[in-house]
């Protein structure tokens, strides 16, 4: 009898709070285990190994990602929508998968050496590309200001979104809309009163 999909989505859900909070190397199998109530060799019924956990968990995550940003740019909308879009759909992952969020944060840079891994960087070049045709075009376009540093405006807005991660909660005040529609606010309108 295989195990049930809703039991090893709970227990990858489990895994990426555990790998989130205590970092990938400073956990084990016998962490994960314990966090899920099991035994550790239980766990191993699930899946082979820690590091098949930990790909799972971001590559679920990425292909969510890219589903959402996939459905934005088919969309072909301006490329101001185009980038409240991808804002919009960057905070509904955080929402989805914020623990995986921050383990792609903290580890990803370390994980990349291994071959198993690779798809992370290619995951980050395509992400790079994605921005940076938005903002080129926005400017082209004459939606964005052309004296914009498209390289430095790609990194403001990346980091301002994604840093959310570390302090987001699911369930909490705000929805990922609302939050992304208040961010964009900031970004796009500024935080001064217009006069």
């Amino acid at each position: 009898m295989s195990p049930s999909p809703e039991r090893r989505r709970e227990l990858l859900a489990i895994a990426a709070d555990v790998f989130a909070e205590q970092g990938y190397n400073a956990t084990t199998v016998r962490k994960i285990a314990d966090a899920a109530g099991m035994l550790a060799g239980s766990l191993y019924y699930h899946f082979d190994s820690k590091e098949s956990m930990l790909e799972e968990i971001l590559s679920t995550f990425l292909a969510e990602l890219w589903d959402g940003y996939d459905t934005v740019l088919q969309s072909r909308l301006g490329p101001r929508e185009t980038l409240e879009a991808l804002v919009t759909e960057s905070f509904r992952e955080i929402d989805r998968h914020r623990s995986a969020v921050a383990i792609y944060q903290k580890e990803s840079k370390h994980l990349v050496a291994q071959a198993r891994f690779q798809y992370l960087t290619d995951s980050q070049q395509r992400f790079e590309k994605t921005w940076l045709t938005t903002l080129e075009r926005g400017v082209a376009e004459r939606v964005f200001r052309d004296d914009l540093d498209i390289r430095l405006a790609y990194r403001f807005v990346r980091d301002t979104v994604w840093v959310a991660a570390s302090w987001y909660r699911p369930g909490g005040g705000h929805s990922p809309e609302e939050i992304a529609r208040q961010y964009l606010s900031m970004v796009l309108d500024g935080i001064a009163v217009r006069t």
